[in-house]
């Protein structure tokens, strides 16, 4: 075997080497130059000749897609392909959900009622992180060139004090995690009325339609929402739900059907009087009550002072691409911007499957999640850096500690030492309007709290406030003193809605993630390996993912996703690793030659819907 030494990272003048096998064509001593003609013939061959709409003037301006190499054993093959369709497309963690956006769509709405209507299609059918009792974030995408971002998070109730979730020896309890005392003001029925109000074509009671269907008619329940009953039963049954989810006391069987009368009802109230039958009327008095029953500190006055709030998006470049991305209070934009800019210091980046690429990964991680913990939070209670944390300078300062052959530790770089149940989906219409929405609970089913006569559970949102600065929340994020509990407060979010445009500012990428901090980090590497390493959308969803938040100080990655000797190479140049079985739940839609191409998570359930 011919093996060639070939440069696989550039940076401030110096190179990363590789051994690599060297091309056939250049041990046959034959040239290249027939075979490079031939193929940019082919290519320019293949440009579509659709002149407008989703496909723009010529389809979309990327190379052409690489086979990637995946380490042997990993769970998923190469070559798979999306759902591909030639108008429109709706992505998300179910696929009925997924249909009622489509229908939507093919009903005349925008890809803004289609969002609205998966979002409000979750609450019913994927109960475990869709909502109305939660909150999320929303970035849009005009085919006309507007952007827009909206901020739905929840709120820290009126009544809440610094200390509410501490012992007397100063230690965290799981009241910010279980129970009535955990939930913020839920956003996610505001947030989503006044997206719809600015940007839709259809009225709210339209786009609730299909909702209202699921709940009242029912739907048949799949394996993986038994399953998710099945593992949450300790939490569920202590509330309300279990009555509806657990019938004789087992989680209702696969096969059957759900009928959520109570959801069907407040659907029908939101429907018929907008967000004020939430947030002032007959739902906010529902709500109210359960709080009340449980020792809970949400009001009135908490649910009628509630308002969305209309941001503007982040704004950067990645190599020529254009990235939308969504700002504080979310903190995934930000740290994925500043981790790219990192990375695109080098002119260049090492192999996807090389020890030297996960390398260059974590240490910018590391050093975006350093400031993500230390200087992100609600921008009403902090000065947020967050021009100069999004900078090319800022990325190049940090960019030349990082060293080629040793893993930085985290405590030397005098730092703080940041759920699992979040939900994302994609949307685009035939026109070329996109949106990327998150929207989350936290935990799996929120605090567990079930609004009696109202259907909808209630978030855990308040652990992702620094409830015990210094102390680590449930995803082992340890955040300082600015994300402290105080009313009216936004807790920080890792939620990262994103859409990405090529470098001819035509619609790319609509992508996110649920999964904690682990949605920055999963997100980023789906953005990453289409753009970067050439990965078709399919292969970018199935390639094996890592994660490093800074402290923990350590990589985790994926079951099988490394080789023993990228193990062994990480491990000798100090990095801790830990190996976990699946990362992130991503869903995605790319514009390819042809239409759109979506993808669900792989490693999760859901569905991708066109036409």
């Amino acid at each position: 075997m011919d093996l060639e030494l070939s440069v696989v990272a550039e940076k401030n003048g110096s190179t990363i080497r590789e051994a690599t096998r060297a091309p056939a064509d250049a041990q046959r001593g034959r040239p290249l130059r027939g075979l490079l003609l031939l193929s940019a013939a082919i290519l320019l061959a293949c440009r579509p000749m659709v002149a407008n709409g989703v496909f723009g003037s010529g389809g979309p301006s990327i190379p052409a897609r690489r086979t990637p190499e995946f380490p042997t054993g990993w769970r998923f093959t190469t070559g798979e392909r999306g759902v591909i369709s030639r108008n429109a497309m709706v992505v998300s963690n179910s696929a009925l959900a997924s249909e009622a956006g489509a229908e939507i769509m093919r009903r005349g709405g925008n890809a803004i009622d289609a969002a609205v209507a998966t979002g409000f299609a979750l609450a019913v059918t994927y109960p475990v992180a869709g909502n109305i009792g939660g909150g999320g974030f929303m970035v849009i995408r005009m085919a006309d060139g507007r952007v827009a971002s909206i901020d739905y998070r929840e709120v820290a109730p009126l009544a809440s004090t610094r200390n509410m979730y501490i012992d007397p020896s100063g230690m965290r309890t799981d009241k910010s995690l279980v129970g009535h005392l955990a939930s913020g003001v839920p956003g996610a029925v505001a947030g989503m009325a006044e997206a719809l109000s600015k940007y839709g074509s259809m009225s709210l009671g339209d786009v609730i339609e299909p909702a209202i269907r699921l709940a009242g008619e029912g739907f048949v329940v799949d394996s993986s929402l038994w399953r998710s009953l099945t593992g949450d039963s300790a939490l569920l049954t202590r509330f309300a739900g279990a009555t509806t989810f657990y019938p004789g006391g087992r989680p209702i069987a696969p096969g059957s059907r759900l009928v959520q009368q109570d959801l069907a009802r407040t659907l029908r109230l939101i429907a018929a009087q907008g967000p004020a039958a939430f947030y002032r009327g007959e739902v906010a008095d529902l709500l109210v009550a359960e709080m009340q029953r449980g020792a809970g500190i949400i009001t009135k006055e908490d649910l009628a002072r509630y308002r969305p709030i209309w941001r503007e998006p982040l704004r950067s470049s990645y190599r020529g691409y254009s990235l939308i991305a969504m700002p504080p209070a979310s903190s995934g934009g930000t740290t994925m911007i500043e981790s790219l800019n990192i990375l695109e210091t080098y002119a260049s980046l090492p192999p996807f499957h090389s020890s030297a690429y996960k390398h260059l990964l974590a240490e910018s991680f590391r050093r975006a999640f350093v400031d993500r913990n230390t200087k992100l939070c609600d921008p009403a209670f902090c000065n947020v850096p967050v021009a100069q944390l999004t900078s090319k300078s800022h990325a190049e300062t940090l960019a030349q500690t990082i060293k080629s052959n040793q893993a930085t530790r985290t405590s030397s770089m005098a730092s703080i030492p940041a759920g699992t149940h979040t939900t994302h989906y994609s949307v685009v219409d035939a026109k070329g309007n996109a949106v990327a929405t998150t929207t989350t609970l936290n935990g799996g089913y929120g605090s567990g709290v079930y609004v009696t006569g109202a259907g909808f559970f209630l978030n855990n949102e308040m652990d992702d406030l620094a409830v015990a600065p210094g102390q680590p929340n449930m995803f082992g994020l340890i955040e300082g003193e600015q994300n402290a509990v105080q009313p009216g407060k936004r807790p920080l979010s890792s939620m990262s809605p994103t859409i990405v445009l090529d470098p001819r500012g035509e619609l790319l990428l609509v992508a996110g993630a649920a999964g904690g901090p682990t949605i920055i980090t999963g997100t980023m590497q789906v953005i990453l390996n289409v753009i970067e390493h050439r990965m078709s959308l399919a292969d970018a969803m199935r390639a094996p993912r890592m994660h490093h938040q800074a402290w923990p100080d350590s990589i985790r990655f994926e079951r099988n996703g490394f080789t023993a000797a990228v193990s062994d190479s990480l491990t000798a140049i100090g990095h801790g690793l830990y190996q976990t079985q699946a990362l992130t739940n991503v869903n995605a839609i790319m514009r390819v030659r042809g239409g759109l191409e979506g993808v669900v998570e792989p490693r999760g359930s859901g569905g991708a819907v066109g036409y």
